[in-house]
Protein backbone atom coordinates (compact mmCIF):
# COMPACT_ATOMS: atom_id res chain seq x y z
CA UNK A 1 0.00 0.00 0.00
CA UNK A 2 2.84 2.24 0.86
CA UNK A 3 4.62 1.60 -2.82
CA UNK A 4 1.39 2.28 -4.20
CA UNK A 5 0.51 6.13 -2.82
CA UNK A 6 4.10 6.33 -3.91
CA UNK A 7 3.28 5.83 -7.37
CA UNK A 8 0.35 7.57 -6.81
CA UNK A 9 2.17 11.10 -5.72
CA UNK A 10 4.87 10.49 -8.70
CA UNK A 11 1.73 10.21 -11.16
CA UNK A 12 0.19 13.61 -9.20
CA UNK A 13 3.18 15.40 -9.37
CA UNK A 14 3.72 14.66 -13.04
CA UNK A 15 0.32 16.08 -13.89
CA UNK A 16 0.58 19.06 -11.88
CA UNK A 17 3.96 19.79 -13.85
CA UNK A 18 2.23 19.05 -17.43
CA UNK A 19 -0.38 21.62 -16.64
CA UNK A 20 -0.16 24.39 -18.81
CA UNK A 21 -3.83 26.50 -17.61
CA UNK A 22 -5.08 27.40 -14.29
CA UNK A 23 -7.91 24.86 -15.09
CA UNK A 24 -5.69 21.80 -16.11
CA UNK A 25 -3.90 22.44 -12.65
CA UNK A 26 -7.48 22.49 -10.88
CA UNK A 27 -8.64 19.59 -13.08
CA UNK A 28 -4.93 17.87 -11.84
CA UNK A 29 -5.86 18.55 -8.47
CA UNK A 30 -9.37 17.19 -8.40
CA UNK A 31 -8.03 13.95 -9.76
CA UNK A 32 -5.85 13.64 -6.83
CA UNK A 33 -7.38 14.54 -3.97
CA UNK A 34 -11.36 14.80 -5.08
CA UNK A 35 -14.19 12.01 -4.06
CA UNK A 36 -13.40 9.62 -6.87
CA UNK A 37 -9.54 10.05 -6.51
CA UNK A 38 -6.90 6.84 -5.80
CA UNK A 39 -6.33 8.50 -2.71
CA UNK A 40 -10.29 8.11 -1.60
CA UNK A 41 -9.85 4.55 -2.88
CA UNK A 42 -7.29 3.95 -0.69
CA UNK A 43 -9.00 6.06 2.58
CA UNK A 44 -11.95 3.40 1.53
CA UNK A 45 -9.64 -0.01 2.43
CA UNK A 46 -8.67 1.52 5.55
CA UNK A 47 -10.81 -0.60 7.85
CA UNK A 48 -9.05 -3.52 6.53
CA UNK A 49 -5.55 -2.64 8.03
CA UNK A 50 -4.61 -3.32 11.48
CA UNK A 51 -3.81 -0.53 14.02
CA UNK A 52 -0.10 -0.10 12.59
CA UNK A 53 -0.83 -0.06 9.00
CA UNK A 54 -3.00 2.15 9.99
CA UNK A 55 -1.07 4.49 11.30
CA UNK A 56 1.52 4.29 8.72
CA UNK A 57 -0.41 4.38 5.84
CA UNK A 58 -2.69 7.39 7.43
CA UNK A 59 0.69 9.81 7.64
CA UNK A 60 1.37 9.07 3.99
CA UNK A 61 -1.95 10.03 3.19
CA UNK A 62 -1.24 13.36 4.98
CA UNK A 63 2.04 14.27 3.70
CA UNK A 64 0.31 13.20 0.19
CA UNK A 65 -2.17 15.66 0.83
CA UNK A 66 0.18 18.29 1.85
CA UNK A 67 2.97 17.63 -1.33
CA UNK A 68 0.18 17.66 -3.49
CA UNK A 69 -1.64 21.36 -1.90
CA UNK A 70 2.06 22.74 -1.86
CA UNK A 71 2.94 21.86 -5.53
CA UNK A 72 -0.35 23.15 -6.63
CA UNK A 73 0.44 26.43 -5.21
CA UNK A 74 3.86 26.33 -6.38
CA UNK A 75 2.54 25.53 -10.05
CA UNK A 76 -0.32 28.14 -9.77
CA UNK A 77 2.27 31.06 -8.95
CA UNK A 78 3.98 29.85 -11.98
CA UNK A 79 0.97 29.80 -14.39
CA UNK A 80 -0.36 32.83 -12.68
CA UNK A 81 3.12 35.04 -14.03
CA UNK A 82 3.14 33.13 -17.43
CA UNK A 83 -0.54 34.31 -18.15
CA UNK A 84 0.32 38.44 -16.79
CA UNK A 85 3.49 37.81 -19.00
CA UNK A 86 1.71 36.78 -21.78
CA UNK A 87 -0.73 39.52 -21.85
CA UNK A 88 1.74 42.26 -21.33
CA UNK A 89 3.47 40.97 -24.28
CA UNK A 90 0.22 41.25 -26.32
CA UNK A 91 -0.64 44.55 -25.44
CA UNK A 92 2.67 45.44 -25.50
CA UNK A 93 3.37 49.14 -26.94
CA UNK A 94 6.28 49.36 -29.29
CA UNK A 95 7.64 52.89 -28.50
CA UNK A 96 10.55 53.11 -31.33
CA UNK A 97 7.22 53.49 -34.09
CA UNK A 98 7.05 56.90 -35.24
CA UNK A 99 3.76 58.78 -33.37
CA UNK A 100 0.76 59.92 -34.61
CA UNK A 101 0.55 63.78 -35.12
CA UNK A 102 -1.89 65.17 -32.72
CA UNK A 103 -3.92 68.03 -34.13
CA UNK A 104 -4.27 71.07 -31.89
CA UNK A 105 -6.66 74.07 -31.78
CA UNK A 106 -5.86 77.17 -32.04
CA UNK A 107 -7.24 80.37 -31.64
CA UNK A 108 -9.00 81.93 -34.62
CA UNK A 109 -7.92 84.29 -37.12
CA UNK A 110 -10.58 87.19 -35.54
CA UNK A 111 -10.16 86.24 -32.24
CA UNK A 112 -5.97 87.17 -32.83
CA UNK A 113 -6.50 90.02 -34.58
CA UNK A 114 -8.51 91.62 -31.97
CA UNK A 115 -5.92 90.37 -29.46
CA UNK A 116 -3.66 91.99 -31.26
CA UNK A 117 -5.78 95.31 -31.42
CA UNK A 118 -6.48 94.74 -27.57
CA UNK A 119 -2.75 94.44 -27.05
CA UNK A 120 -1.82 97.70 -29.07
CA UNK A 121 -4.92 100.16 -27.23
CA UNK A 122 -3.64 98.69 -24.02
CA UNK A 123 -0.09 99.65 -24.41
CA UNK A 124 -1.41 103.30 -25.35
CA UNK A 125 -3.41 103.57 -22.08
CA UNK A 126 -6.66 102.21 -23.20
CA UNK A 127 -9.30 100.21 -20.89
CA UNK A 128 -11.31 97.69 -22.51
CA UNK A 129 -15.60 97.75 -22.24
CA UNK A 130 -18.26 95.39 -22.96
CA UNK A 131 -21.56 95.37 -23.64
CA UNK A 132 -24.86 93.36 -23.92
CA UNK A 133 -25.37 91.85 -28.07
CA UNK A 134 -29.10 92.25 -27.38
CA UNK A 135 -29.17 96.33 -26.89
CA UNK A 136 -31.81 98.92 -25.85
CA UNK A 137 -33.23 101.36 -28.94
CA UNK A 138 -32.15 103.94 -26.54
CA UNK A 139 -28.20 103.24 -26.04
CA UNK A 140 -28.09 101.80 -29.75
CA UNK A 141 -30.08 104.75 -31.29
CA UNK A 142 -31.24 107.92 -29.43
CA UNK A 143 -28.09 108.21 -26.69
CA UNK A 144 -25.96 108.12 -30.14
CA UNK A 145 -27.97 111.13 -31.76
CA UNK A 146 -30.49 109.34 -33.74
CA UNK A 147 -33.98 110.23 -32.27
CA UNK A 148 -36.87 107.57 -33.39
CA UNK A 149 -37.75 108.94 -37.35
CA UNK A 150 -34.28 110.02 -37.73
CA UNK A 151 -33.22 109.03 -41.49
CA UNK A 152 -30.34 107.94 -41.02
CA UNK A 153 -31.43 104.84 -38.96
CA UNK A 154 -32.28 103.46 -42.23
CA UNK A 155 -28.40 103.22 -42.62
CA UNK A 156 -28.44 100.56 -40.59
CA UNK A 157 -30.67 97.89 -41.78
CA UNK A 158 -31.70 96.22 -37.46
CA UNK A 159 -32.96 93.16 -35.95
CA UNK A 160 -35.54 93.81 -33.98
CA UNK A 161 -36.73 91.79 -31.30
CA UNK A 162 -39.69 94.19 -30.19
CA UNK A 163 -40.15 97.52 -30.55
CA UNK A 164 -37.76 98.75 -27.61
CA UNK A 165 -34.82 95.93 -27.90
CA UNK A 166 -32.46 95.36 -30.59
CA UNK A 167 -29.57 92.99 -31.80
CA UNK A 168 -26.69 95.90 -31.18
CA UNK A 169 -26.27 97.25 -35.17
CA UNK A 170 -22.61 98.51 -33.84
CA UNK A 171 -20.48 99.00 -30.64
CA UNK A 172 -21.33 102.44 -29.99
CA UNK A 173 -23.83 101.66 -27.29
CA UNK A 174 -20.96 100.32 -25.24
CA UNK A 175 -19.49 104.16 -25.34
CA UNK A 176 -22.57 105.43 -24.55
CA UNK A 177 -23.08 102.83 -21.44
CA UNK A 178 -19.57 104.14 -20.36
CA UNK A 179 -20.20 107.48 -20.83
CA UNK A 180 -23.16 107.43 -18.14
CA UNK A 181 -21.50 105.14 -16.46
CA UNK A 182 -17.93 107.96 -15.89
CA UNK A 183 -20.16 110.37 -14.83
CA UNK A 184 -18.41 113.30 -16.64
CA UNK A 185 -15.00 112.41 -15.87
CA UNK A 186 -12.65 111.63 -19.16
CA UNK A 187 -12.06 108.19 -20.26
CA UNK A 188 -10.17 105.99 -22.87
CA UNK A 189 -11.70 103.29 -24.05
CA UNK A 190 -12.08 100.47 -26.83
CA UNK A 191 -15.44 98.51 -27.49
CA UNK A 192 -14.18 95.02 -29.18
CA UNK A 193 -18.18 92.54 -29.65
CA UNK A 194 -20.42 91.51 -32.44
CA UNK A 195 -22.80 93.22 -34.43
CA UNK A 196 -25.65 92.35 -36.52
CA UNK A 197 -27.12 94.23 -39.51
CA UNK A 198 -29.80 92.87 -41.90
CA UNK A 199 -27.91 92.21 -44.94
CA UNK A 200 -27.15 89.92 -47.94
CA UNK A 201 -23.73 87.57 -47.40
CA UNK A 202 -21.72 87.73 -50.22
CA UNK A 203 -18.19 88.10 -50.56
CA UNK A 204 -17.53 91.46 -48.27
CA UNK A 205 -20.76 91.69 -46.79
CA UNK A 206 -22.41 89.22 -43.47
CA UNK A 207 -25.46 89.50 -41.29
CA UNK A 208 -23.19 89.48 -38.33
CA UNK A 209 -19.60 90.38 -37.84
CA UNK A 210 -17.22 92.41 -35.80
CA UNK A 211 -16.15 95.62 -34.61
CA UNK A 212 -14.06 97.24 -32.49
CA UNK A 213 -14.95 101.22 -31.51
CA UNK A 214 -12.41 103.37 -29.73
CA UNK A 215 -13.32 106.60 -27.76
CA UNK A 216 -11.71 109.40 -26.09
CA UNK A 217 -13.23 112.00 -24.05
CA UNK A 218 -11.52 114.68 -22.40
CA UNK A 219 -10.19 118.92 -22.72
CA UNK A 220 -8.30 119.62 -25.69
CA UNK A 221 -8.88 116.81 -27.66
CA UNK A 222 -8.88 117.33 -31.76
CA UNK A 223 -8.72 115.92 -34.78
CA UNK A 224 -4.46 115.58 -34.74
CA UNK A 225 -4.96 113.41 -31.93
CA UNK A 226 -7.28 110.70 -33.59
CA UNK A 227 -5.28 111.00 -36.61
CA UNK A 228 -1.38 110.14 -34.29
CA UNK A 229 -3.75 107.64 -32.67
CA UNK A 230 -4.42 105.63 -35.49
CA UNK A 231 -1.01 106.36 -37.19
CA UNK A 232 0.29 104.42 -34.49
CA UNK A 233 -2.20 102.00 -35.04
CA UNK A 234 -2.16 101.44 -38.10
CA UNK A 235 2.00 101.07 -38.13
CA UNK A 236 1.90 98.49 -35.65
CA UNK A 237 -0.51 96.40 -37.52
CA UNK A 238 0.80 96.97 -41.09
CA UNK A 239 4.09 98.03 -40.84
CA UNK A 240 6.66 101.22 -40.36
CA UNK A 241 5.80 103.85 -42.84
CA UNK A 242 2.08 103.96 -42.91
CA UNK A 243 0.35 107.13 -43.37
CA UNK A 244 -3.48 108.07 -42.74
CA UNK A 245 -5.68 110.69 -44.83
CA UNK A 246 -9.06 111.69 -43.74
CA UNK A 247 -11.88 112.28 -46.07
CA UNK A 248 -15.10 114.29 -45.38
CA UNK A 249 -17.84 111.81 -45.00
CA UNK A 250 -21.38 111.95 -42.20
CA UNK A 251 -21.98 109.96 -39.09
CA UNK A 252 -24.94 110.99 -36.89
CA UNK A 253 -22.85 110.80 -33.65
CA UNK A 254 -19.65 112.19 -34.74
CA UNK A 255 -19.01 115.89 -36.07
CA UNK A 256 -17.01 116.55 -37.74
CA UNK A 257 -17.35 112.95 -39.67
CA UNK A 258 -14.65 111.42 -41.40
CA UNK A 259 -13.69 108.15 -43.79
CA UNK A 260 -10.10 107.16 -42.72
CA UNK A 261 -8.21 105.28 -45.35
CA UNK A 262 -4.29 103.94 -44.63
CA UNK A 263 -1.36 104.20 -47.38
CA UNK A 264 -1.05 100.42 -49.36
CA UNK A 265 1.05 98.15 -47.20
CA UNK A 266 1.70 95.69 -50.01
CA UNK A 267 2.92 98.75 -52.61
CA UNK A 268 3.94 101.34 -50.54
CA UNK A 269 1.37 103.89 -51.85
CA UNK A 270 2.31 103.32 -55.74
CA UNK A 271 -0.59 101.41 -56.30
CA UNK A 272 -1.40 97.79 -57.01
CA UNK A 273 -4.33 95.45 -57.06
CA UNK A 274 -5.14 95.58 -53.61
CA UNK A 275 -5.43 99.63 -53.26
CA UNK A 276 -6.89 99.30 -56.39
CA UNK A 277 -4.12 101.26 -58.37
CA UNK A 278 -4.57 104.60 -55.90
CA UNK A 279 -1.86 104.06 -53.19
CA UNK A 280 -4.99 104.10 -50.81
CA UNK A 281 -7.43 101.69 -48.68
CA UNK A 282 -10.48 102.67 -46.88
CA UNK A 283 -10.10 100.84 -43.27
CA UNK A 284 -12.45 102.35 -40.82
CA UNK A 285 -14.95 105.12 -40.38
CA UNK A 286 -14.68 107.91 -37.32
CA UNK A 287 -14.75 111.46 -36.11
CA UNK A 288 -15.16 113.95 -33.40
CA UNK A 289 -18.05 113.02 -30.96
CA UNK A 290 -21.00 115.03 -31.34
CA UNK A 291 -21.75 117.90 -28.77
CA UNK A 292 -25.02 116.25 -28.44
CA UNK A 293 -24.21 112.91 -27.59
CA UNK A 294 -21.65 114.37 -25.23
CA UNK A 295 -24.39 116.88 -23.38
CA UNK A 296 -26.67 113.45 -23.47
CA UNK A 297 -23.99 111.29 -21.62
CA UNK A 298 -24.00 113.94 -19.25
CA UNK A 299 -21.01 115.65 -20.66
CA UNK A 300 -20.23 120.02 -20.76
CA UNK A 301 -19.71 119.85 -24.19
CA UNK A 302 -18.19 123.46 -24.38
CA UNK A 303 -15.35 122.22 -22.05
CA UNK A 304 -14.95 118.39 -23.24
CA UNK A 305 -14.31 117.30 -26.49
CA UNK A 306 -13.80 113.38 -27.58
CA UNK A 307 -12.94 111.07 -30.90
CA UNK A 308 -14.33 108.01 -31.71
CA UNK A 309 -13.53 105.55 -34.45
CA UNK A 310 -15.11 101.89 -35.58
CA UNK A 311 -12.07 99.28 -37.01
CA UNK A 312 -14.13 96.45 -38.68
CA UNK A 313 -12.45 93.38 -37.33
CA UNK A 314 -13.63 91.27 -40.72
CA UNK A 315 -12.00 94.08 -42.94
CA UNK A 316 -8.53 94.60 -41.35
CA UNK A 317 -8.04 91.11 -41.25
CA UNK A 318 -8.65 90.78 -44.59
CA UNK A 319 -6.42 93.06 -45.85
CA UNK A 320 -3.67 92.10 -43.47
CA UNK A 321 -4.06 88.31 -44.91
CA UNK A 322 -5.05 88.67 -48.29
CA UNK A 323 -8.58 87.17 -47.88
CA UNK A 324 -10.83 87.72 -50.29
CA UNK A 325 -14.57 86.50 -48.99
CA UNK A 326 -15.54 87.09 -45.84
CA UNK A 327 -17.52 83.72 -45.51
CA UNK A 328 -14.54 81.87 -45.23
CA UNK A 329 -14.22 83.52 -41.48
CA UNK A 330 -17.66 81.46 -40.80
CA UNK A 331 -17.91 78.22 -42.62
CA UNK A 332 -15.30 76.87 -40.75
CA UNK A 333 -13.29 75.23 -43.26
CA UNK A 334 -9.96 73.49 -41.71
CA UNK A 335 -8.17 74.39 -44.82
CA UNK A 336 -8.89 77.61 -44.21
CA UNK A 337 -8.26 78.16 -40.24
CA UNK A 338 -5.16 75.55 -40.43
CA UNK A 339 -3.38 78.93 -42.42
CA UNK A 340 -3.19 81.29 -39.60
Amino acid sequence: MISKLIEIRDQARAKILEAKTIQELYEAKSLYLGKKSPLQEILGKMREFNADTKKEVGQKINEFKDMIEKEVAKRQEVLALAEVNKKLESEAIDVTLPAKNIKVGNLHILTKTIEELEEIFLGMGYNIAEGPEVEEDLYNFEMLNLPKGHPARDMQDSFYINPSLLLRTHTSPVQARTMLESKGKPIKIVCPGKVYRRDDDDATHSHQFMQLEGLVVGENISMADLKGTLSAVFEEMFGDGRKVRFRPSYFPFTEPSVEVDVSCFKCGGVGCNLCKGNGWIEVLGAGMVHPNVLDMAGYDSKKYQGFAFGIGIERITMLKHGIDDIRNFYINDPRFLRQF
